[in-house]
């Protein structure tokens, strides 16, 4: 049935220059990334596709996109709107996600998911949770250099796999199907939909708050908003990576500049002497073992977003060099941006006023700008959109690469016929997100998800250390000194452990059982490969609604 509409499909787009044909040949279940046999249906010839950059079909045409510039088609007609859709490839392409991510889009993923709400929401609770301002400063820069020594430990795990899906491709080949699946089961039900809710409730807060000036905005409104704008980045990526690239290629730099304000309204603070603030930085009691871990939560959820750029390998030109590249770039950009907009917000305001105010960076603007304080929420609201923008293009790729082993529903592993875009994966991310933001709260949400991701993160550090023993002679092209990721495997260990031990909540003994309650799903649905009958009609609705095929690299579970 899935072959037939795939046919149907294939007919109408190769009138457009595509042929979506996919692929006759079942899959030996080789691990996605590798090179798989291909049937080329017209010839009736076998050919070996190896996916990554310079890749050929029979034809000769490159199996992944070569460029993130715009294309157009050979009338030299449609414009934006040929470029955007990305209908340039040769006739006879393969369905595929293709390589459109360069080195400026790899910084500007990074940068623009890092830079979102988190340093707008997290000064204030960072001076709650350890009550000193040399305290939060220094742990402010020490999640900057953790985020860092984690991305240069993926950068080796992306650049040895190149499959996207990051952790869940990770633990695929050192661990095996059972963690790989529970990582997917949390993070497309909870840790990537929740990542979402938390940005574009963050991004509503402070879009409504312009326009309500001598009280809170109704919480209706707010929630409102952020499904709105859940709806309108779900579009963005669903009509086309080109367009999707190109907001969050915008939308970081405008996020840039508004760093840059902030930055300098500080240092003008500062030149006229309001150093006050920044004086007895380490007067305060020194806070316990489980606060700074609470305030490490608060601290890296600002820079969360550091490993996004793994989930979208299959995308990135040349990975090898451009994924480590765009993260030793754009992580200590991030992190010495939040150094000077921190020492900027003491520069105009006390650690009581931080601490009361729930704009923080509204109030800074009220202060420093005057009758141009109006950019102050108006930046925010750009940061925070392009946060979720980013978000939800990496989110996207986790469904597809594991749905495409068999991990979860077959649908999400389709790609629309024409635009070439997860647009299955991406709606259902938005449906859950959009779920969250009508029943969550920011601030439990953070705590929520900071407590789950570091017990993956911890994980995806064991498996580099695992595969350095099982998998020795796997090419490396980026290798990092095997002390970094043990270093960051110990101290996610420690912020697991140090909050349940200060203070123990139920909540984590929730999030613990949601894990591994995912094995109840994993047994009889993958690992006995049960599939419910009416499951392909499910599919064929859905794949005849979005107008949507399997890949040429899929695992087939008929």
């Amino acid at each position: 049935m899935r072959d037939t509409v795939s046919h149907y499909f294939s007919s109408s787009a190769a009138a457009a220059g595509h042929d979506c044909r996919k692929s006759s040949s079942s899959s030996d279940n080789s691990f996605p990334g590798h090179n798989v046999s291909i049937k080329d249906v017209s010839s009736g010839a076998d050919w070996n596709s190896q996916i990554g950059d310079g890749a050929k079909d029979p034809n000769g045409n490159n199996g992944r996109g070569t460029s993130e510039t715009a294309e157009t088609d050979s009338s030299g007609t449609g414009g934006m709107r040929d470029s955007l859709e990305g209908t340039g490839s040769a006739q006879n392409d393969l369905i595929h996600l293709k390589r459109r991510v360069g080195l400026f889009s790899g910084v500007a993923l990074i940068v623009g998911t890092m830079i979102g709400s988190g340093i707008f929401v997290s000064p204030s609770g960072l001076l709650v949770r350890t009550g000193s301002i040399g305290v939060s400063f220094i742990i402010w820069m020490a999640c900057g250099l953790l985020s860092l020594l984690g991305a240069l430990a993926y950068a080796e795990l992306g650049t040895m796999n190149t499959s996207s899906g990051a952790e869940w491709a990770y633990f695929m080949d050192a661990f095996g199907a059972w963690p790989a699946f529970l990582f997917s089961w949390v993070s497309t039900l909870v840790l990537k939909p929740s990542q979402m809710a938390i940005i574009c409730l963050s991004f509503a807060q402070y879009a409504v708050e312009a326009f309500v000036a001598e009280c809170d905005p109704p919480q209706t409104v707010v929630k409102m908003v952020a499904i709105l704008a859940i709806v309108c980045i779900l579009f963005v990526n669903c009509y086309s990576v080109n367009l999707g690239m190109a907001v969050q290629n915008v939308f970081t730099s405008a996020k840039l500049i508004a760093v840059l304000i902030v930055i300098c309204g500080g240092a003008y603070k500062l030149f006229q002497g309001n150093t006050q603030h920044l004086q007895n930085a380490f007067s305060g009691p020194m806070p316990s073992m489980g606060a700074i871990a609470t305030a490490f939560y608060t601290g890296l959820w600002a820079y969360d977003g550091w490993n996004n750029l793994n989930y979208v390998t299959e995308e990135i030109q040349n990975p090898s060099k451009n994924l480590p590249r765009s993260i030793i770039i754009g992580i200590p950009l991030v992190t010495l941006c939040y150094a000077l907009i921190n020492v900027s917000y003491l520069a105009a305001m006390s650690p009581t006023e931080m601490i009361e105010s729930e704009a923080v960076a509204v109030t800074f603007g009220n202060r420093i700008l005057g009758v141009m304080a109006w950019l102050m929420p108006l930046s925010v609201t750009i940061s925070t959109f392009g946060s979720a923008n980013g978000t939800l293009f990496a989110a996207g790729r986790l469904c597809f690469a594991a749905s495409r082993e068999g991990h979860l529903l077959d649908i999400l592993s389709y790609v629309h016929v024409r635009r070439l875009t997860p647009a299955p994966g991406l709606i259902f991310h938005s449906l859950i997100a959009s779920a969250m933001v009508l029943y969550g709260t920011i601030d439990s949400l953070i705590d929520f998800f900071s407590f789950t991701a570091w017990i993956f993160y911890g994980g995806a550090m064991l498996a580099l250390i695992v595969m350095r023993y099982t998998k020795p002679n796997y090419p490396r092209p980026y290798k990092v000194p095997l002390i970094i990721p043990i270093l960051v495997m110990v101290i996610s260990g420690y912020l697991v452990v140090a909050p349940i031990i200060e203070k123990p909540q139920i909540e984590y003994l929730y999030a613990v059982m949601f894990i591994f309650a995912g094995l109840f799903f994993y047994v009889p649905f993958v690992h006995l490969g049960y599939h419910p009958k009416f499951m392909g009609n499910v599919t064929l609705f859905f794949q005849m609604l979005f107008e949507v095929v399997p890949t040429t690299t899929m695992n087939m579970f008929d």
